[in-house]
């Protein structure tokens, strides 16, 4: 994998990449929606891919689960599983640290679970996260790392941190013996809000050595101010010749803040989860769709919106199907969520593009020039 800087802000540190694989050429910043079990709720791929979704991001913990990586690896593995013909990052299964806190416990060698399915118990050590991801083949694995809820002591940050390097320098060495013909793995920045904590991830990341970059432990609790001093610090430390990125960050504005800091990766579930109960971002602000107000409504979602939502239904259809319950709505509303990621990413690209003189090429989707 080589990643190439094509085009630098001249306002911000904002760039425009290409990440090169085997897979092909994908050009960032790119947003990944979350797809858990190998499925975005509610979108096929060919719906991802006609809203401009080039890459996706599954999960190594609940794909081992279910339906196993045996069972995927069998089929091709995770591409051929589910026929998607992007891009696949995998995460390593570090926030199921975080979010099922009560199902697991912390140990030196890696983090024991107790299944939220059926009460079993399974260890997870750096080098099995990394087996799994071999067998599913995705294109980039993430290592198993230790976040942590903001704010939290300093002591709880600083031995989540020695955890996650320790974790990452076995996942490095395992990722290199087995040798994937083309998968790539990305480090994990961790240290809370801690500034020379860090620092400190940082320089022990580089010293071990990865393919790209990912800031973790963020949008677990901190404010945007608290954020966005962590992204300036870390980000401007990360090699410009490999690939940022920053994740789970969600909402519109904490990703232009990203961008603008230099981050070209982004994921997160709210595109899709928010979507699916009636609240969407427009060009207009934030609206929900099951609200009265929109019950005589013949406007689209975003009138200045060309999906196909926005092209074929008014937002009195829509509410109408979330008053009935009726699974298009929450499908027409992620369709709409997933073009306007895109669009908005799209459009932060061609500004980049524009202020280092070279004229965007037409792609597929964009917001109208007024909302760019």
């Amino acid at each position: 994998m080589k990643f190439i800087v094509i085009a630098k802000s001249k306002k911000h540190a904002g760039r425009v990449g290409m990440l090169i694989t085997h897979r092909g050429v994908i050009t960032t910043p790119v947003f990944m929606p979350v797809a858990t079990y190998g499925a975005v709720k509610t979108l096929s791929p060919d719906e991802l891919m006609s809203v401009g979704t080039k890459m996706i991001v599954a999960n190594t913990y609940h794909l081992h689960m279910r339906p196993g990586e045996e069972l995927i690896q069998r089929f091709g593995g995770l591409h051929d599983f589910m026929n998607w013909k992007g891009f696949i990052l995998t995460d390593s299964g570090g926030f199921q640290v975080f979010s099922l806190e009560n199902l697991r416990r912390i140990k030196e060698d890696g983090v024991l679970f107790k299944s939220p399915i059926d009460g079993s118990e399974e260890f997870f050590t750096p080098e099995k996260i990394v087996d799994i991801q071999y067998k599913l083949g995705s294109d980039i694995a993430m290592v198993l790392d230790y976040p942590v809820p903001l704010p939290s002591d300093r002591e709880r940050t600083e031995e989540s941190l020695r955890l996650t390097t320790l974790w990452a320098k076995r996942c490095r060495k395992r990722f290199l013996e087995l040798k994937h013909p083309y998968q790539a793995q990305f480090g994990i920045v961790q240290g809370g809000i801690y500034e020379d904590l860090r620092r400190r991830s940082v320089d022990e990341l580089l010293d071990i050595g990865f393919d790209g970059y990912a800031v973790g432990g963020l949008a677990l609790g901190e404010s945007r101010d608290e954020r966005n001093r962590i992204l300036d610090l870390v980000l401007e430390r990360l090699p410009e010749d490999k690939i940022r990125y920053v994740m789970g960050i969600g909402l519109p504005e904490d990703i232009v803040d990203a961008f603008e800091r230099g981050a070209d990766i982004f994921d997160c579930v709210l595109p899709t989860r928010n979507p699916r109960r009636g609240t969407v971002f427009t060009s207009e602000g934030k609206i929900n769709l099951r609200s009265a107000r929109y019950k005589y409504d013949e406007k689209p979602i975003d009138p200045n919106c060309d999906c196909y939502a926005c092209r074929n239904f008014t937002r009195a259809y829509l509410r109408h199907l979330f008053t009935v319950n009726e699974t298009l709505a929450g499908r027409l509303a992620s369709l709409h969520s997933i073009y306007y990621y895109n669009s908005l990413l799209e459009n932060l690209k061609n500004r980049v593009l524009r202020e280092s003189g070279i004229v965007p090429s037409s792609s597929y989707p964009s917001y109208k020039e007024q909302y760019s």
